[in-house]
């Protein structure tokens, strides 16, 4: 990992107190949004390493802000979900020290601009009851793979509450549980890999205070703000920044 000037450092501490502000007004996108724009000025590998940290603790204040008790009742409910993508992260995360650095940013954009444009298209699948097994198992997969590779598990875990009626007071913490397990898994993952090592988890642990000072923000703005319209905003800044992931990826 190269030294960072000062002019990045404030770039990368900049994005992670946004990135802290979408979670808590909202629930999700800290990894689509570091991955995002760490990867415009640092190797994809240090924009994902660097991530993992703030995506871990942000996770565990989500569920805790909502309660423990909540918490395990959406384990119960979606353990299936929970161990498919904590499998499936594990797997695929070994893989990202294999892909070359240019087609790393197609793995990286293609993602965050898929799923949010498919958010932003308002398209919400459904499950009927009696496939919710299957979807379970499935959904997880998805989830699993994009979570080892990408980071980012977020989108289609809203989507897959969604399909499954999951009631809007349990979402936030639901969302949370699935983060929260998956996030450690990932971690755990990228020991192994090499991703994580003692440069870049240092990096992502200075990276930690303004993600959390962020999401402070994003939770007492969330009852006063307009979710709907804050949500679709950012996703539409996603787009052009997985845009730019994929400019990369074709200047090589």
């Amino acid at each position: 990992m190269e030294p960072l000037t000062p002019l990045l450092w404030t770039f990368a501490l900049t994005i992670a107190f946004g990135a802290g502000i979408v979670k808590g007004a909202i629930g999700f996108a800290v990894p689509l949004i570091m991955i995002s724009g760490l990867s415009s000025f640092l190797h994809p590998h240090v924009a994902l390493a660097g991530m993992m940290i703030p995506v871990l603790l942000t996770n565990l204040w989500q569920v805790s802000h909502f309660g423990w008790a909540p918490a395990k009742v959406g384990a119960r409910l979606h353990w299936r979900y929970i161990v498919m993508v904590m499998i499936a992260i594990f797997g695929a995360a070994q893989l990202v020290t294999s892909i070359p650095r240019e087609t790393f940013y197609f793995v990286l954009g293609i993602p965050v601009i898929v799923l949010s444009l498919i958010q932003l298209a308002g398209w919400r699948p459904h499950v009927p009851p009696h496939r919710r097994v299957p979807a379970e198992w499935g959904a997880g997969l998805i989830s699993g793979l994009l979570g080892g590779l990408a980071g980012t598990w977020g989108p289609t875990t809203a989507l897959y509450l969604l399909a499954v009626d999951t009631p809007k007071a349990r979402q936030m913490v639901v969302q949370g549980v699935i983060y929260g397990a998956g996030s450690v898994v990932l971690v755990l993952a990228h020991l192994r890999s090499g991703i994580l090592n003692a440069e870049t988890a240092l990096f992502s642990a200075l990276l930690l205070p303004a993600a959390l000072a962020g999401m402070g923000v994003g939770f007492r703005l969330q009852d006063r703000m307009d979710q709907d319209l804050f949500r679709k905003v950012t996703l539409a800044v996603l787009v052009v920044a997985g845009a730019n992931l994929l400019r990369k990826g074709f200047a090589g």
